[in-house]
């Protein structure tokens, strides 16, 4: 590497001494080279959080130093240099000034180059994780933020691929990452499910549909010895949620030869898993049909149709109505959505979780077992326990502890970043 006088000389003998003024900018040679070679920079604000320098990978626009930009503002998008505001540097990443988060950081190495063998590397060390911790078959092949590219989801469904790129930066790149599948894996088929309205705040359009050749988007999967649906064209999400995989499994013993209730089933899941796993009876509750009419596919494909029944209702509504008929089972499940994507309405997502884990704790016959989960990653783990034992205050009944994970470990957490520790999952026995 050069530093800056003998670039500067070097730039005299091929007649660019011109070039030379930006000397006074350029403390790091680094810096120069860059500007001429076309890559942008920008500098940080002194008075700000370390986060950054302690490794969290979201820049937020009021973090930078707009009047001491290295050079001419970025294209959105494009991959841009990170420094302090003494010059040193801190990462390379991607740009959007129309973002609330102005840069996402992709690599803190300074040699480290942004392309298509990048994402080649990246998902190929991702996918040696994930078969390192014993998934191979279904998992969360990328986890955004969690294997450093920010902003990318990569699910695998067998040798079927679903892709979504959350920011513009990351879009960009969506040809390399589609090549990168391609030549790790062989796939199938690859799909695209960027419906979400996050893109909207990047300035992207929302929309789905094949990077492949075209498949029929209804695949099988086998989870834990059951066989299950994964719509993954019109499901929610990615079309199965991969993240309860191992909670799936965690109820095996508790649900032996029990009646169980799950409600908020969505395509029963746990539902076919307790059936599988030798519940007597399960009953499934959801209020969207076309959800009811995936879960009785996935009893008719496991042979389950004479221990499983799922009625279109609303679970809110019919758990306190059936709370004040003295109704009870030996297993109650609960798996609402989210109750809040925005800390303006946290304290009315604590009560909905308060409401319906109280319901549920009622509807358990005495030294039974409730099994619940929060997805809102503003919901933290101490304050999902606080809740569930202030429902259980409420309901005159004592809580014994089971277990209490996260996300399957295929969605590895990254401490200090709190949107990579979204799922809560809890077993308790009601007394």
């Amino acid at each position: 590497m050069y530093d800056c006088q003998t670039f500067c000389q070097a730039c005299i003998a091929a007649k660019l001494a011109s070039f030379c003024s930006l000397q006074a900018i350029c403390s790091k040679a680094c810096c120069l080279i860059r500007y001429i070679c076309g890559m942008k920079s920008i500098i940080l604000n002194k008075n700000i959080s370390r986060r950054v320098e302690l490794g969290h990978p979201w820049i937020f626009a009021n973090e930078v130093n707009r009047g001491k930009l290295l050079d001419a503002a970025p294209k959105q998008g494009e991959i841009v240099d990170v420094y302090s505001h003494d010059k040193n540097f801190i990462g390379r990443g991607y740009v959007n000034t129309q973002s609330q988060i102005m840069v996402r950081l992709l690599t803190r190495d300074k040699n480290e180059t942004i392309d298509e063998q990048f994402f080649f590397n990246r998902i190929q060390k991702a996918w040696e994780y994930r078969k390192k911790i014993g998934f191979s078959e279904n998992c969360r092949l990328v986890f955004g933020e969690a294997d450093d590219m920010p902003q990318l989801i990569i699910d695998k469904f067998n040798d079927y691929f679903v892709i979504q790129t959350l920011a513009l930066g990351i879009d960009l790149w969506k040809p390399a990452i589609v090549k990168a599948l391609e030549k790790i894996f062989s796939p199938k088929g690859i799909y695209e499910r960027n419906d979400v309205p996050v893109r909207e705040l990047e300035g992207m359009e929302q929309h789905k549909g094949f990077l492949s050749a075209p498949f029929d988007t209804n695949i099988i999967i086998t989870e834990n010895g059951v066989q299950l649906n994964a719509d993954i064209a019109n499901g929610q999400k990615t079309g199965f949620f991969l993240d309860q995989q191992d909670n799936r499994k965690a109820i095996q013993h508790i649900v032996k030869d029990a009646d169980v209730l799950g409600a908020f089933c969505y395509t029963g899941s746990f539902e076919i898993c307790a059936a599988h796993f030798g519940a007597k009876k399960v009953l499934g509750l959801d209020i969207s049909q076309n959800a009811i009419d995936m879960c009785n596919q996935n009893a008719a494909l496991n042979g389950l149709e004479d221990r499983c029944e799922f009625v279109c209702m609303n679970a809110f509504d019919v758990l306190k109505n059936w709370t004040k008929e003295g109704r009870q089972w030996d297993v109650v499940m609960l798996d609402p959505p989210s109750f809040t994507k925005s800390r303006s309405s946290i304290d009315k997502a604590i009560s909905g979780y308060k409401e319906i884990n109280l319901r549920g704790m009622k509807l358990v016959k005495p030294g039974g077992f409730l099994v619940t989960s929060s997805c809102t990653n503003l919901v933290q783990p101490e304050l999902f326990l606080d809740i569930i034992y202030d429902a259980a205050k409420d309901a005159k009944r004592h809580l014994r502890q089971l277990t209490f994970n996260a996300q399957s470990a295929d969605h590895p957490i990254i401490r200090g970043q709190e949107y990579t520790h979204y799922l809560k999952f809890l077993i308790v026995q009601v007394l």
